[in-house]
């Protein structure tokens, strides 16, 4: 089950779990659509894969069983911040960002 973080990693914005505006990576890196718009250049500092929209999970369970939803599965509550600097951001987008990510 996708671990919905609560927060940008990179500029601590809130990312609720309907959040619109939230990206993850293949391993669940999760940044806002801004951050990785004007900051990672959709380049994750972790693991140089690109970024996708967040699914939403559904409020509410649709069958009796699996317990489904966020009622039965809430969004994490953990916040999570990058271990990375700037400096570190900055080049491993230099290194990537014009390759497409199918290419990486």
């Amino acid at each position: 089950m996708l671990d919905l973080r609560p927060n940008c990693e990179w500029c601590d914005t809130d990312l609720a779990a309907d959040a619109t505006n939230a990206r993850i990576c293949s391993y669940e890196c999760t940044y806002c659509a801004k951050c990785v718009e004007s900051v990672l250049h959709n380049v994750c500092p972790t693991c140089g894969g690109g970024f996708v929209s967040r699914p939403i999970r559904p409020q509410t369970a649709y069958h009796e069983t699996p317990q489904l939803g966020l009622g039965h599965q809430p969004a994490s509550t953990t916040r999570i911040h990058s271990k990375w600097t700037r400096a570190d951001l900055d080049q491993m987008s230099m290194k990537l960002r014009n390759v497409p990510v199918t290419e990486r």
